[in-house]
């Protein structure tokens, strides 16, 4: 047989793998509940034009896609918010507002894989439909933190950098920047931070052709604005704006409710988070990892024009995704992945043909409770028992011989330091979750 292996930048999932990426699921349920927000989960294929229609043609580059056998152009989804969007869009008019939603999904992009950046990734996806106001904004900055949080990490250890594609379209107008070219200065902005000088200004030039804005002096003016970090400086850029005054009120209350939730410390100002995406209509946001490698954790902010542009009703939005591959990096460096036994709690041990009956009863009765039992398929001797309980990383044996079937007992000794009491058969459900809580004192004399 050839060697065959997996595809690259697709991972495969042993036990001791699947059990970290479950954790890091659970993690993610657990915050995305208590926030009241409901689990839903879309076609893992996809029409192609689902995709096209929210990012243009150009996306199909990244895009694992072809046509099927029905001569369907399709895709791998890349993303799960146009299939939200779709959805939503579908029922929205039956739906009580707002609408809390969360998935979490394999996805799919055809890129080169590097560290950070697979072609197969699991991803959270949080969204809140039907407010626009900036509460709805801030409940998911907020739910973004708590998720991270959840995972042991501290609000010393990340900032959720904020920005507004708003506030950036309202400044550019006041340039003398033309709408229509509003998103491709913007994308010029998004580069600030790692193009060269002389590539921004080419850019920037090509954004603004056809128009009377000098683009040196453009160029010059969104990195100053793009340096502002508090509401002070935005304040004294706006005091001739209106509209701007009127926009910094919605940051004044986004940055409110953020604090009075006690994530204060967890978020700041950042306007060079413009986010690449096109179809992103307001508040923006990136989670970075603080120090280190300075990973990008999480991204989101407001698409408020989505729904209605992939034919639902005009439908307010805001969300973030979170990818497992960087989470999973961070939480390894800061050791902060628990470790998992996926093994049994309990390895019955059945010595004998006779003792075979009562200890198949008894498991049986037990894995119906809850727990987690595996025992010896063909019959054995105590050492090589004890040695299969060991690689199974049992926690606890139950042995059943002919004496202590007999005597209407099971005998439960600790894999740890081996020490042995016997538990009446008839009361083993309880003895045995005694026994998980606090140890073999719990059924010791």
């Amino acid at each position: 047989m050839s060697d065959i292996r997996s595809l690259p930048g697709f991972r495969e999932f042993y036990p001791e793998d699947r059990a970290v990426l479950g954790h890091v699921m659970g993690v993610w349920r657990q915050a995305c509940r208590r926030y009241g927000f409901r689990e839903w989960e879309s076609p893992v294929l996809e029409p192609l034009e689902l995709f096209t229609e929210k990012s243009g043609e150009e996306i199909v580059r990244q895009l694992f896609n072809f046509e099927d056998k029905g001569g369907r152009k399709v895709s791998l989804r890349p993303e799960m918010t146009p299939s939200l969007a779709r959805m939503v869009g579908a029922k929205a008019n039956g739906m009580p507002k707002p609408i809390r939603w969360f998935a979490m999904g394999e996805n799919y992009r055809y890129e080169k894989p590097q560290k950070g950046r697979l072609r197969a990734f699991y991803q959270l996806n949080a969204d809140l439909l039907g407010e626009a106001g900036p509460a709805a904004d801030a409940e998911i900055i907020a739910l973004c933190s708590d998720c991270l949080i959840g995972f042991g990490l501290t609000q010393a250890d990340f900032r959720i950098r904020i920005s507004d594609r708003t506030l950036w379209f309202r400044y550019l107008a006041s340039l003398g920047v033309p709408e229509l070219q509003a998103a491709a200065v913007l994308s010029v902005v998004d580069k600030l931070e790692r193009g060269s000088s002389k590539d921004l200004l080419e850019a920037m030039t090509v954004a603004l052709a056809g128009t009377s804005v000098d683009p040196s002096r453009a160029l010059e003016l969104c990195r100053a604005f793009a340096n502002t970090r508090s509401l002070a400086e935005l304040e004294s850029l706006s005091a001739n704006d209106e509209a701007m005054k009127a926009r910094l009120a919605e940051w004044k209350q986004l940055l409110a409710t953020l604090h009075s939730m006690g994530f204060s410390e967890c978020i700041a100002i950042d306007l060079t988070i413009v986010r690449g995406l096109a179809y992103y209509t307001g508040f923006v946001f990136e989670a970075f990892e603080i120090g280190g490698e300075a990973r990008a954790l999480a991204g989101g902010g407001r698409y408020d024009a989505l729904v209605k542009k992939l034919g639902g009703p005009d439908l307010p939005a805001v969300g973030f995704g979170m990818g497992d591959v960087t989470l999973r990096d961070l939480l390894e460096l800061k050791k902060l992945i628990p470790v998992y036994a996926d093994g049994p709690e309990f390895y019955v041990m059945i010595l004998g043909e006779d003792a075979r009956p009562a200890a198949l009863e008894d498991l049986a009765n037990l894995r119906r409770s809850g727990f987690r039992v595996e025992y010896n398929l063909k019959d054995g001797k105590i050492p090589k028992l004890i040695q299969a309980a060991e690689v199974a990383g049992a926690k606890y044996a139950l042995i059943y011989g002919g004496s202590e079937v007999a005597n209407g007992v099971a005998k439960v000794r600790s894999m740890m330091d081996r020490s042995e009491a016997e538990v009446p058969r008839t009361d083993l459900v309880p003895a045995l979750r005694a026994v998980l809580a606090e140890g073999m004192r719990a059924v010791q004399p």
